[in-house]
Protein backbone atom coordinates (compact mmCIF):
# COMPACT_ATOMS: atom_id res chain seq x y z
CA UNK A 1 0.00 0.00 0.00
CA UNK A 2 3.15 2.25 0.74
CA UNK A 3 4.98 1.64 -2.20
CA UNK A 4 1.33 2.17 -4.62
CA UNK A 5 1.29 5.57 -2.71
CA UNK A 6 4.74 6.59 -3.23
CA UNK A 7 4.47 5.65 -7.00
CA UNK A 8 1.70 7.44 -7.53
CA UNK A 9 3.23 10.78 -5.95
CA UNK A 10 6.36 9.90 -7.89
CA UNK A 11 4.32 9.83 -10.83
CA UNK A 12 2.57 13.25 -9.93
CA UNK A 13 5.72 14.73 -9.31
CA UNK A 14 6.81 13.50 -12.65
CA UNK A 15 3.86 15.05 -14.60
CA UNK A 16 4.20 18.17 -12.54
CA UNK A 17 8.01 18.40 -13.82
CA UNK A 18 7.10 17.21 -17.28
CA UNK A 19 4.29 19.94 -17.53
CA UNK A 20 6.77 22.51 -16.10
CA UNK A 21 9.72 21.49 -18.71
CA UNK A 22 5.97 21.72 -21.95
CA UNK A 23 5.35 24.84 -20.61
CA UNK A 24 6.97 27.97 -20.99
CA UNK A 25 10.30 27.77 -20.10
CA UNK A 26 10.45 30.62 -17.94
CA UNK A 27 7.46 29.76 -15.63
CA UNK A 28 8.38 28.79 -12.17
CA UNK A 29 6.86 25.31 -10.59
CA UNK A 30 6.46 26.09 -6.82
CA UNK A 31 5.55 23.57 -4.93
CA UNK A 32 4.63 23.85 -0.98
CA UNK A 33 4.16 21.30 1.88
CA UNK A 34 1.95 21.34 5.08
CA UNK A 35 0.66 18.72 7.57
CA UNK A 36 -2.92 18.17 7.92
CA UNK A 37 -2.68 17.27 11.44
CA UNK A 38 -0.89 20.37 12.65
CA UNK A 39 -3.79 21.97 10.78
CA UNK A 40 -6.23 20.39 12.78
CA UNK A 41 -4.39 20.39 16.38
CA UNK A 42 -3.29 24.58 15.83
CA UNK A 43 -6.95 25.90 14.01
CA UNK A 44 -9.33 27.27 16.10
CA UNK A 45 -11.82 24.97 14.64
CA UNK A 46 -10.07 22.26 14.27
CA UNK A 47 -9.41 22.24 17.85
CA UNK A 48 -12.66 22.73 18.81
CA UNK A 49 -13.46 19.66 16.65
CA UNK A 50 -11.24 17.63 18.24
CA UNK A 51 -12.34 18.73 22.12
CA UNK A 52 -15.97 17.79 20.84
CA UNK A 53 -14.79 14.05 19.47
CA UNK A 54 -13.01 13.77 22.73
CA UNK A 55 -15.72 14.67 24.63
CA UNK A 56 -17.93 12.68 23.34
CA UNK A 57 -15.23 9.57 23.68
CA UNK A 58 -15.11 10.69 27.58
CA UNK A 59 -18.79 10.59 28.15
CA UNK A 60 -19.04 7.17 26.47
CA UNK A 61 -15.93 6.04 28.48
CA UNK A 62 -17.37 7.34 31.72
CA UNK A 63 -20.18 4.96 31.12
CA UNK A 64 -18.34 1.98 30.59
CA UNK A 65 -16.16 2.62 33.38
CA UNK A 66 -19.96 2.29 35.72
CA UNK A 67 -20.34 -0.91 33.59
CA UNK A 68 -17.02 -2.45 34.93
CA UNK A 69 -17.36 -1.52 38.23
CA UNK A 70 -20.63 -2.59 38.32
CA UNK A 71 -18.97 -5.92 37.16
CA UNK A 72 -15.98 -6.11 39.58
CA UNK A 73 -18.94 -5.75 42.55
CA UNK A 74 -21.01 -8.53 41.35
CA UNK A 75 -18.00 -10.60 40.52
CA UNK A 76 -16.69 -9.64 43.88
CA UNK A 77 -20.33 -10.47 45.99
CA UNK A 78 -19.95 -13.45 44.19
CA UNK A 79 -15.93 -14.75 45.14
CA UNK A 80 -16.89 -13.22 48.70
CA UNK A 81 -15.97 -16.25 51.02
CA UNK A 82 -18.39 -14.35 53.61
CA UNK A 83 -21.11 -14.35 51.47
CA UNK A 84 -23.73 -17.12 52.39
CA UNK A 85 -25.65 -17.73 49.28
CA UNK A 86 -27.38 -20.67 48.51
CA UNK A 87 -27.51 -22.88 45.50
CA UNK A 88 -30.35 -21.39 42.94
CA UNK A 89 -28.79 -17.72 45.23
CA UNK A 90 -25.46 -18.37 43.31
CA UNK A 91 -26.62 -19.12 40.47
CA UNK A 92 -28.73 -16.56 39.65
CA UNK A 93 -26.29 -14.15 40.09
CA UNK A 94 -23.87 -16.36 38.13
CA UNK A 95 -26.68 -15.82 35.45
CA UNK A 96 -27.14 -11.55 35.90
CA UNK A 97 -22.83 -11.88 36.24
CA UNK A 98 -23.10 -13.46 32.68
CA UNK A 99 -25.51 -11.73 30.95
CA UNK A 100 -24.13 -7.82 32.48
CA UNK A 101 -20.60 -8.80 31.17
CA UNK A 102 -22.28 -9.92 27.12
CA UNK A 103 -24.58 -6.45 27.65
CA UNK A 104 -21.18 -4.77 28.48
CA UNK A 105 -19.32 -5.97 26.01
CA UNK A 106 -21.96 -5.26 23.39
CA UNK A 107 -22.15 -1.89 24.62
CA UNK A 108 -18.47 -1.17 24.52
CA UNK A 109 -18.66 -2.61 20.34
CA UNK A 110 -20.70 -0.16 20.15
CA UNK A 111 -19.42 2.73 21.48
CA UNK A 112 -16.28 1.96 19.89
CA UNK A 113 -18.07 1.90 16.49
CA UNK A 114 -19.60 5.16 17.30
CA UNK A 115 -16.72 7.42 18.01
CA UNK A 116 -14.97 5.83 15.12
CA UNK A 117 -17.63 6.42 13.46
CA UNK A 118 -17.48 10.45 14.56
CA UNK A 119 -14.06 10.62 14.22
CA UNK A 120 -14.09 9.40 10.41
CA UNK A 121 -16.81 12.04 9.92
CA UNK A 122 -14.75 14.44 11.26
CA UNK A 123 -11.33 13.61 9.78
CA UNK A 124 -13.55 13.32 5.87
CA UNK A 125 -15.47 17.08 7.05
CA UNK A 126 -12.12 18.76 7.78
CA UNK A 127 -9.64 17.32 5.14
CA UNK A 128 -12.36 18.92 2.72
CA UNK A 129 -12.27 22.31 4.67
CA UNK A 130 -8.09 21.98 5.04
CA UNK A 131 -7.98 21.56 0.83
CA UNK A 132 -10.14 24.27 0.44
CA UNK A 133 -7.92 26.48 2.52
CA UNK A 134 -4.86 25.08 1.17
CA UNK A 135 -6.12 25.29 -2.46
CA UNK A 136 -6.37 29.58 -1.06
CA UNK A 137 -3.25 29.33 0.10
CA UNK A 138 -1.89 27.96 -2.96
CA UNK A 139 -3.95 30.48 -5.60
CA UNK A 140 -2.96 33.29 -3.06
CA UNK A 141 1.00 32.70 -2.97
CA UNK A 142 1.65 31.12 -6.90
CA UNK A 143 1.75 27.60 -5.79
CA UNK A 144 1.42 24.59 -8.59
CA UNK A 145 0.98 21.87 -6.35
CA UNK A 146 0.94 21.72 -2.35
CA UNK A 147 1.20 18.10 -0.85
CA UNK A 148 0.55 16.89 2.88
CA UNK A 149 4.10 15.68 4.43
CA UNK A 150 1.71 13.02 6.34
CA UNK A 151 3.02 12.02 9.63
CA UNK A 152 4.68 9.11 10.98
CA UNK A 153 2.03 7.36 12.22
CA UNK A 154 -0.13 7.01 9.21
CA UNK A 155 2.36 7.54 6.03
CA UNK A 156 4.84 9.96 5.33
CA UNK A 157 4.25 10.85 2.06
CA UNK A 158 7.19 13.16 1.74
CA UNK A 159 10.25 12.02 2.52
CA UNK A 160 12.16 15.86 2.38
CA UNK A 161 11.80 19.14 1.80
CA UNK A 162 13.44 22.23 2.43
CA UNK A 163 11.90 24.31 5.63
CA UNK A 164 11.30 27.14 3.75
CA UNK A 165 8.37 25.06 1.67
CA UNK A 166 6.14 24.62 4.80
CA UNK A 167 2.94 26.63 4.66
CA UNK A 168 1.46 24.64 7.16
CA UNK A 169 0.90 28.12 9.30
CA UNK A 170 -0.17 29.79 6.44
CA UNK A 171 -2.86 27.30 5.47
CA UNK A 172 -3.61 27.54 9.28
CA UNK A 173 -4.41 31.33 9.17
CA UNK A 174 -6.41 30.70 6.09
CA UNK A 175 -8.25 27.85 7.67
CA UNK A 176 -9.23 29.78 10.57
CA UNK A 177 -10.53 32.65 8.40
CA UNK A 178 -12.64 30.38 6.10
CA UNK A 179 -14.23 28.60 9.60
CA UNK A 180 -14.73 31.28 12.20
Amino acid sequence: MMSVMRVGIVIVALSLGQWGESSNAAETIRVGVMDQQTVMERSKAGKLALEDVKGYSMTRQKIINADEQELKELDQSLQDPNAKLTDPARQEKEEQLRSKMEAYQRRLQEFNREVQQKQREMVVDYAQKIAAAAQAVAQKEGYTAILDKGNEALIRIVLYHRPALDVTDSVIKEFDRQNP
